[in-house]
């Protein structure tokens, strides 16, 4: 069973930084279409950046685009977020997932629906 582990959430001033990790295991493919995703209570899940674990497709929504950065390490199966320039509105639950690789397609909007596998979630909180 293909499984998701985030780590790297706390609790951070305005401006600050956090990396965000999310380990993928028991995986079917050698690669997948992985992507962030963060939420907050009342609010739908939504989509933040997403890359080709194989390479390529990197996508970042207009909010986090200068300031986050999403990257994958094959050698370690490991998917990152770094963010920087934190921002109050960028508190919330966050979340890795990894899809077909076909949704990385730039013509494929960063939408929940296309993936399948989830993380159980980090929380990030930015103060001030």
């Amino acid at each position: 069973q293909v499984q998701l582990q985030e780590s790297g959430g706390g609790s951070v001033q305005t401006g600050g930084t956090l990396r965000l990790s999310c380990a993928l295991s028991g995986y079917t493919y050698n690669t997948y279409c992985m992507g962030w995703f963060r939420q907050t209570p009342g609010k739908a899940r939504e989509g933040v950046a997403r890359i080709d674990s194989g390479g390529g497709g990197e996508y970042y929504v207009d909010s986090v685009k200068g300031r986050f950065t999403i990257s994958h390490d094959s050698a370690k199966n490991t998917l990152y977020l770094q963010m920087n320039t934190l921002k109050p509105e960028d508190t919330a639950m966050y979340y890795c997932a990894a899809g077909l690789r076909t949704y990385c397609r730039g013509d494929v909007t960063l939408e929940t629906f296309y993936f399948g596998y989830w993380g159980q979630g980090t929380q990030v909180t930015v103060s001030s």
